[in-house]
């Protein structure tokens, strides 16, 4: 098993992080790599338990399962059910802290899973998913 984390600083205070990622379903709306997205039998994002499925630009399809979620927390937790990618027992991470320095937000977002292609997940997910949202986000909030 692996374990990839990544975080960062955004310029921006934690309510306006959260609520431009808080929906469970809002990846296109602040991830480049994703093209568009719908919680599977029409519930809400929020739900624990309820399925995102989407397309990334470059055509491939991803099932995710929300796990854990708190709007008290700033976090959420969910698993990879379907990937093009080479992942087993995928689950990760994205929580916010307030940084009260500042009006600041810490981003940490975590995945821990078994895979064949290590050194390429590692860069993937570490650097393509993780840091390339956290790019989006900075550039989003500014």
């Amino acid at each position: 098993m692996i374990k990839i984390y990544k975080s960062s600083v955004i310029d921006a205070p934690i309510y306006s992080v959260w609520e431009s990622i808080r929906d469970f379903n809002a990846l296109p709306a602040w991830h480049p790599a994703v093209a568009d997205s719908q919680i599977e039998d029409g519930g809400p994002s929020d739900q624990v338990g309820c399925i995102r499925n989407f397309n990334l630009q470059d055509g491939g399809n991803i099932r995710e399962q929300l796990l854990a979620y708190s709007d008290l927390e700033y976090y959420y937790t969910y698993s990879i059910l379907e990937s093009p990618m080479p992942v087993v027992g995928y689950v990760a991470k994205l929580k916010l802290t307030e940084i009260t320095d500042g009006d600041l937000t810490f981003i940490e977002w975590s995945a821990e899973f078994d895979t064949d292609a290590e050194d390429d997940m590692r860069e993937l997910v570490g650097n393509g998913v993780f840091q390339g949202g956290f790019d989006a986000l900075k550039e989003a909030l500014a």
